[in-house]
């Protein structure tokens, strides 16, 4: 158990834990099954209780342009998928993380304010990929995406670092603190999926109906205006 709890010199940690923390991240972008969010409040915890004054600083640095490429490499690939007559797997793959009312939410909010909501896509667990294949089905340019989010990479690797770093502070033993991050992010990831469950699927709303009903009925009411 000493031997587990033993970490290597901080020169073989930067070496190493640099480029995996890189590549683990812009992974996990590409394919949304590894747990980039743990991964990264991981890595800060180890920064934290390094001697090196710069660390937490290169894990901020190295977590959010992991991910700004792996969101461009995956929007590039959607973009090819959507200009293909016969699409492609990764746009397949994007679609069949979606649910219908989710799309058709981060549809009605790309409208209205796309920068924010692009921030926001990577805050919320399992909201990047509704959010960005809003941005494909619209035909956001990869220019326009990349605008957008760029900030949300550089907001998202900052939060999730400030999880690490809370973990770290919490605890005298790095692998104290990181079994802490990961278990905190592992709740935080799990909670939008518990709160789309309890509240059950999405229904339109009396008023909504009614509304529709009604201007459908002026419409009609209109028409047979002109035609008398």
């Amino acid at each position: 158990m000493a031997v587990v709890r033993e970490l290597p010199p901080e020169s073989t940690q930067q070496a190493v834990g640099y480029p995996s923390l890189f590549l683990l991240v812009a992974f996990g972008a590409l394919v949304p099954v590894v747990p980039t969010g743990a991964i990264v409040s991981s890595a800060a915890v180890v920064a934290f209780h390094q001697t090196a004054p710069l660390s937490l600083l290169y894990v901020f640095l190295v977590a959010a342009s992991a991910a700004f490429l792996g969101d461009l490499a995956l929007y590039w690939l959607g973009q090819r998928g959507i200009r293909s007559r016969n699409g492609s797997r990764w746009l397949a793959a994007l679609r069949s993380r979606v649910t219908p009312d989710r799309l058709a939410h981060a549809q009605e909010r790309l409208e209205s304010h796309q920068v924010p909501v692009l921030v926001l896509s990577r805050l919320v667990p399992a909201g990047r990929i509704p959010v960005m294949l809003a941005c494909l089905l619209a035909g956001m340019p990869l220019r326009r995406f990349a605008r957008g989010d760029l900030p949300a990479c550089l907001a998202w690797a900052a939060t999730y670092q400030l999880i690490g770093i809370l973990g770290g502070s919490l605890f005298p033993e790095p692998w104290q603190g990181v079994l802490a991050a990961v278990g905190l992010t592992v709740l935080i990831s799990a909670v939008p999926a518990l709160w789309r469950r309890l509240r059950g699927p999405r229904r339109d709303t009396p008023e909504h109906s009614g509304g529709e009903q009604s201007g459908s009925e002026q419409s009609g009411g209109r028409s047979g205006g002109e035609h008398a």
